[in-house]
Order: C-alpha cells, then sequence, then structure tokens
C-alpha cells in the first residue's frame, strides 16, 4: 500500500507531533510520503525521522496541482491523505482527476482555526470549509471530533477516530524528584502532594480556573504544591492572579520545559483545565507516569478520563469542582494510586503509538474494501425500522444490538435506520439516519438497499395505536415492492385485538416477509393464528442480551453521585417501575415490598429508568410512599450499557420494564417480574423465570414472597448462568436469519 499526505509544512504542538509519529510509524508497515507546500522546521523534522518529504513550495496553491498530479500517476499511490486547509484543498480538487479515495484528518474544530484573523478565516477557512465537503471519508483525532463533524451533518459511516498515541514503553527520568525540585529553586518538603499542568499559557487553557481551584484546594489540604510548565500571553495575568488567591509561594510558574520525562515524574497530580480539546498529548503523557488526573469534560478528554474509573472530571471554568477533585486526591494516597493504575493501563492498551498505527492501517483498509465495494454494487446496504429516537433504553439497547450484529456479518455494510430523532441516532449509532415518518427519504433508501428489518419490539401490536400497525405493515409492504428481502427480527407478535387488523396483518406479513425470528415462542403461536405460513418462523431472543456491558467502575461511579457507597460492600435492590393503568393504585405496594427488602435483606433502593421522564415519575410515587427505605432515585436514563452494567450491580431486580428484566435476566440476578403486558411474560417463560405476577393481582403480600424467593436464589449462580447461556444461544439465530438473506442478495451488479 502507498499513501501520500499533503499537509502546508508549518504546523506545530499536537498537529505536528500526530503527523510525524503517524508517518514514522507507518513506515514500518506500508510505504507512507509526505508533500509540503512550505519548508522549515516542519519539514526538517520530518525528514530527521526517516520520513520522505517532498515540498513544493509556491505562491498559488494551485500551481501545486499539476506537479503533484503527475507525481500520484507516476509512483502509483492508492490513498491521498490530507491534514489542514491547504492539504485539504488539494485533496478534493485531485479527488476527480486522480480517483483516488481521499481522506482527511481533521486535528481541530475547522470553525475555530482561524479565529482572531477575519481575513484568513473569509479565505483560508471558506476553502477549508469547501474542501470538507468534497472529501469523502474524515477521521477526527477524538471520538469527540467525529461527533463535532457529524452534528454538522458530515456522514457517520464514513467517519473515523484516531487518538494521539504515545510510546508506553518505561523510562527513566533524567533527574529525580529532589533533583527536578532542586532545578527550579524549589525546597518543597518530602511530603508535599504536588499537581502539575503543562500547556500554554494563554485563555483556551483556562489556568485562571486552576489557581483558583488550586487555592481553594490548598486551603483544605496545606500540603497541596502546584507546578505550572509553559510560556504565554497570559503569564503576567497568572502570577498576579495567585498572589490575589494567597498561593504565591505553593505555585511554580516553570516557563517551557524540555525535559517532560523529570517533570512528569516529579508530579503526584497531573492537571487539565482547557475550554476546548481535541484530545491532549498532556494526558497521555501523565498516563504514562500513572498519575492521577483531573480534567475538563471537554472535547476527547472522556474517552481517556472516565469519570472516578481513571481520573476525575469537572465542567469548564467549574473551579469548585476542580478544588473538590484536588482536594480529595492529595489527602487519599490509594485514591491517586487507583486512579493512576487504571489510567496506565487504560493507555497502554487504548492509546499507544502502536495502537494508533494499527488503527491508522485499519482505516485505510477499509477505506480500500468501500471505494471497491462502491464499483461492484448496485443495491447494498440495510434499511432498520422500529421504535428507535423516543429516549427509551430498552429500544436503544435493542438498536445497539441490531447494528453491533450487522457489522459482525459485514463491517463495510451501509445501515440506515428510521428515527424520531436522526441527528441524534446518527451521534450515538453512527449509522445513516432519516426521519421515520419522512416516506418519500426512507422510500428512496429502500430502493437502493438489499434488506429491509423491522427491528426488535412490540412494534406489530394494536394496544397502544392502531395507526403505528398501519404504518409498520405498510413499510413491510414498500419494502418488498421496492426490491428489498425483508425481515422482522428479533420481535415479538401481538397481541392485536381488532379484527380487521388481524385480517390486514397476516395477510401483509404472508405477501412481504421472508424470515421472522421472534424473542418468544407465544409470537409463534400468534403467527399461526394470523394465518402467516409463507416466511420463515425462527425462536430467538431479543437482541439486547447480547450487548456488552460498561464497566464496573463506572455503574459504581453513577452509584456514587446519588450517594451510595458501592465499594463498601453495599447491596441493591433494582427498581424499575412504569407509569401503565392501574399502576398509581398499586404503588403502595411496591413500596410496601422495597420497605422489606430493605428490613429483611438490607437491601438498598435503587430507581433505574429505562425510558426517562415516565419512568423517573412513577420511581417518584413509590419513593414518596417509602416508610422505611432510602430513596436513591437516577435522574435520568442511563444508556443502555451502563444500565447492564448498573444491573450487575445490584443483587435482586424488580421492575415491570422488560429490558430491565432482560438486563438482570443476562446479569444473573435473581428477578421479580410484574407484568403488565403479554410480551413480559412470554419473556419471563421463555428465560425460564417464574418469579412474575400481574400488575393487578399486585398485593404486599404476594411481592414480599416473591422477592423471598429470589433472595434464596442469590445463591444458586450456576441455575441463573444456564439460563443466561440459553438465550444468548438462541439469540444467534437472528444474525444468522439475515446473514443468510443478505448471502442470497449481496446486491451485485446485474
Amino acid at each position: 500500500m502507498k499513501v501520500i499526505h499533503l499537509i502546508s509544512g508549518g504546523d506545530t504542538g499536537g498537529a505536528k507531533t500526530h503527523v510525524h509519529s503517524l508517518l514514522q510509524g507507518l513506515n514500518q508497515h506500508i510505504q507512507a510520503d509526505m508533500v509540503c507546500f512550505t519548508d522549515g522546521p516542519f519539514t526538517q523534522e520530518a525528514r530527521a525521522l526517516g520520513i520522505h518529504v517532498e515540498v513544493m513550495a509556491c505562491r498559488n496553491p494551485l500551481a501545486a496541482l499539476k506537479p503533484l498530479r503527475e507525481k500520484i500517476a507516476r509512483e502509483g499511490y492508492d490513498i491521498i491523505h490530507c491534514h489542514g486547509a491547504r492539504g485539504n484543498l488539494m485533496g478534493a480538487l485531485l479527488k476527480r482527476s486522480t480517483g483516488l479515495p481521499v481522506v482527511t484528518t481533521v486535528h481541530s474544530d475547522p470553525r475555530l482555526d482561524y479565529m482572531g484573523r477575519p481575513l484568513s478565516a473569509l479565505t483560508y477557512g471558506s476553502l477549508n470549509a469547501w474542501a470538507l465537503w468534497r472529501i469523502p471519508y474524515h477521521i477526527g483525532v477524538s471520538h469527540a471530533m467525529g461527533d463535532l463533524l457529524i452534528s454538522r451533518g458530515f456522514d457517520p459511516q464514513q467517519m473515523f477516530a484516531i487518538y494521539n498515541g504515545i510510546d508506553f514503553t518505561p523510562r527513566a527520568p533524567r533527574l529525580s524528584r529532589r533533583e527536578f525540585l532542586s532545578s527550579l529553586g524549589l525546597d518543597w518538603p518530602d511530603d508535599a502532594v504536588i499537581a502539575g499542568i503543562a500547556a500554554r499559557l494563554n485563555p483556551v487553557k483556562d489556568m485562571g480556573t486552576l489557581l483558583r481551584g488550586f487555592a481553594a484546594a490548598h486551603a483544605v489540604q496545606p500540603q497541596l504544591r502546584l507546578i505550572i510548565a509553559g510560556e504565554g500571553q497570559d503569564e503576567a495575568m497568572l502570577k498576579g492572579l495567585a498572589q490575589e488567591l494567597g498561593v504565591a509561594g505553593e505555585v511554580c510558574f516553570a516557563g517551557w520545559l524540555s525535559d517532560t520525562d523529570s517533570f512528569y515524574a516529579a508530579l503526584d497530580i497531573n492537571t487539565l483545565t482547557s475550554l476546548s480539546e481535541t484530545f491532549p498529548y498532556a494526558l497521555t503523557e501523565g498516563a504514562r507516569f500513572a498519575l492521577p488526573t483531573v480534567a475538563s469534560a471537554v472535547g476527547g478528554v472522556p474517552f481517556l478520563i472516565q469519570d472516578h474509573v481513571t481520573g476525575l472530571l469537572f465542567q469548564p471554568r467549574d473551579h469548585q469542582a476542580l478544588g473538590r477533585h484536588l482536594a480529595a486526591l492529595a489527602g487519599d494516597p490509594a485514591l491517586r494510586r487507583r486512579l493512576g493504575e487504571q489510567l496506565l493501563d487504560k493507555g497502554r492498551t487504548e492509546f499507544s503509538i502502536e495502537s494508533t498505527i494499527r488503527r491508522q492501517l485499519n482505516i485505510y483498509e477499509t477505506i480500500l474494501r468501500r471505494q471497491k465495494r462502491r464499483r461492484e454494487r448496485r443495491r447494498d446496504g440495510v434499511v432498520i425500522c422500529g421504535a428507535y429516537g423516543r429516549g427509551n433504553a430498552g429500544d436503544e439497547a435493542i438498536l445497539k444490538a441490531l447494528v453491533t450484529e450487522l457489522r459482525s456479518i459485514d463491517p463495510d455494510l451501509p445501515l440506515w435506520v428510521m428515527t424520531r430523532k436522526p441527528r441524534a441516532t446518527r451521534l450515538r449509532h453512527r449509522v445513516g439516519a432519516v426521519y421515520t415518518f419522512h416516506a418519500p427519504a426512507f422510500c428512496l433508501k429502500m430502493a437502493g438497499s438489499a434488506l429491509y428489518i423491522n427491528g426488535g419490539g412490540s412494534l406489530v401490536q394494536d394496544v397502544t395505536s392502531h395507526r403505528s400497525l398501519w404504518f409498520y405493515l405498510f413499510t413491510l409492504s414498500a419494502a418488498r415492492r421496492l426490491g428489498c428481502k425483508v425481515m422482522m427480527y428479533g420481535c415479538g407478535i401481538g397481541p392485536i385485538r381488532a379484527p380487521r387488523n388481524r385480517r390486514k396483518t397476516g395477510r401483509v406479513i404472508d405477501r412481504s416477509v421472508d424470515v421472522i425470528t421472534t424473542r418468544d415462542s407465544a409470537s409463534i403461536d400468534e403467527l399461526k393464528t394470523l394465518g402467516v405460513s409463507r416466511p420463515q418462523v425462527i425462536l430467538a431472543a431479543d437482541p439486547a442480551v447480547t450487548l456488552p456491558s460498561a464497566p464496573p467502575q463506572a455503574a459504581e461511579a453513577l452509584l456514587e453521585e446519588i450517594g451510595l457507597h458501592p465499594r463498601k460492600g453495599e447491596r441493591y435492590l433494582g427498581v424499575t417501575v412504569r407509569p401503565w393503568p392501574g399502576f398509581e393504585e398499586k404503588a403502595p405496594a411496591f413500596a410496601a415490598a422495597v420497605d422489606y427488602a430493605y428490613q429483611r435483606y438490607d437491601l438498598i433502593p435503587v430507581f433505574i429508568p429505562i425510558e426517562g421522564r415516565p419512568d423517573a415519575a412513577a420511581a417518584q410515587k413509590v419513593a414518596a410512599q417509602l416508610q422505611h427505605a432510602p430513596a436513591h432515585l437516577l435522574p435520568s436514563c442511563p444508556s443502555s450499557e451502563l444500565a447492564i452494567a448498573l444491573s450487575a450491580r445490584m443483587d435482586v431486580a424488580l421492575s415491570m420494564r422488560l429490558h430491565a428484566l432482560i438486563f438482570a435476566a443476562v446479569c444473573r440476578v435473581p428477578l421479580v417480574g410484574v407484568v403488565y403486558d403479554p410480551k413480559v411474560s412470554a419473556f419471563l417463560d421463555d428465560a425460564g423465570q417464574d418469579l412474575y405476577v400481574q400488575l393487578d393481582q399486585v398485593t404486599p403480600e404476594l411481592l414480599r414472597a416473591l422477592l423471598d424467593a429470589a433472595a434464596q436464589r442469590r445463591q444458586d449462580r450456576g441455575a441463573l448462568e444456564d439460563k443466561t447461556a440459553r438465550l444468548i444461544q438462541l439469540e444467534r439465530n437472528n444474525s444468522t436469519a439475515a446473514a443468510q438473506l443478505l448471502a442470497q442478495d449481496p446486491g451485485g451488479a446485474p
């Protein structure tokens, strides 16, 4: 593989480091050459690293277009890779004439690159914006940068993320801690806890917040000290602020430091207070030295610093939160050690230079595969329809699982989702998206796709609405007429009560659908009574049973935010209730059962909403009637992965919501179900879970008895594991059936 990189040649800071280390590493695997449009330190340093650099210096950027085109044709490159406005412009102009795929790495927010320079923003900024829209593939130097571009309308399925990796090979600093401090003229005591930051002293780094937070922490932990390494326009102002805050004697302005290894080795805490970042090297440099880190939650920072797991986060400019975090770390050596070690582990695994190079090579291979695919296929991709974009963690879990399974079948498969919130769905799932009821848009996608999936959940029912049933039947029929294979994926069927609806449903499904995988055996029986005989019908399970969990530390951090102490061995009862006719009159029975579990088994209730506001409101009704148990309510619906991690941390689950029960079952947590809809009892029966009661039959006595039985089952994890394994095995039938349909119609050219 041969790749040509185009860049202006005047770059500094993180962009320079990224490009240099990237090309140096890539050239160990492929041929990666660089063309710059100006000569100077950037090109000289690149040559010193062994990178092949050619300079095409000219005042008119278009003058380099012809020699570049000739070079590309002569030397047989496979991909054009651009960096920055000048490189992007050249890449966009070369795309058509060379026929090569063009990709750009976006190192910073294009709208902020020329802040304070209106003429440059009008010229270079406008040209860069034009070029970015004409380059088909984009790489953000963090997922946050990718999210930013997607939010502005760029294609999420042509978006990649890469992080600034560093060499995590251990290396000894040149100076010991005492020697380093002495070199700065510091005689701080050996028991001092030293925080530090390495950054330019300019407004975007917001060092004023750092000083205010440090002053607040120092008042509580007087052994705390601060070293600021860097130079910049704000230096005089910051020194004055330190004097004003009364901490000038505990703060060292070290200036620009070349020996960063000795700097980081001397610290106890690494900090970052920026208002805007992509993915700063200062964090990975600190991670190499296993430094606990306090950082502002901006840009790509949260992808390395996970709050209370690999560090501590605060909102930009919130010096009070920063001060609390610094004080907590200064007073707790064990916390510093734990967060630092976990950060080092994550850095080694995900943010090393080796992982960056592997990621970049994978991106190149993906781009080349997709270019070839476009040339060869007339129909391609999958359109997915379901109850998506409505803020329900269960439905989003289905979509997450569905997307994951389809990409495991074919990682290059284009996916389009019909959703109530296209922008949010594009960001969350990295898929194409159209508004659910925009018929021309989704029909256009169907006309070019190989497969249509009516995906997950109980979509085919008329209990909540006749119109929704008619809509889903219309999409099944339209997909068939537009040439798609049609699948109903991990679905529940019914209840369908109106005779006319039953006749219409049976007729449309029988004529339009190729394969149906159902999440329970009751749905198979319902299909038979509807007269459905032509499609292949397969028993499977809800797609959400295969979803991975967030790290356990993430669940513990969330529990700590609502006043719990999971690391002290507390035991929990996970409670999920929902508004439904008859629920309010049963709320006292739920409260009595929760009080009983708390008094009898020391189970602290944690109310976990699956659908945001409605579930939170229902939880409030139960919590308000508790007599003995404390009420701990999550304020909003967690992500699917975090909801699973929370479920795993529960000792017993009491739930009305189907997906809360699914998460508990998958996590092998003893559960008690309250059935408001046949789909809930159908799942519980097929999953071998017999501890449930119909909502209209709920009494305090019955719930207490069921909780007693569930508490006893905590001791029998083996039986719970067997039930989980059966669910996961059944669920594989979904993706197997989808793979077979895609293989029947690969969308090849006629």
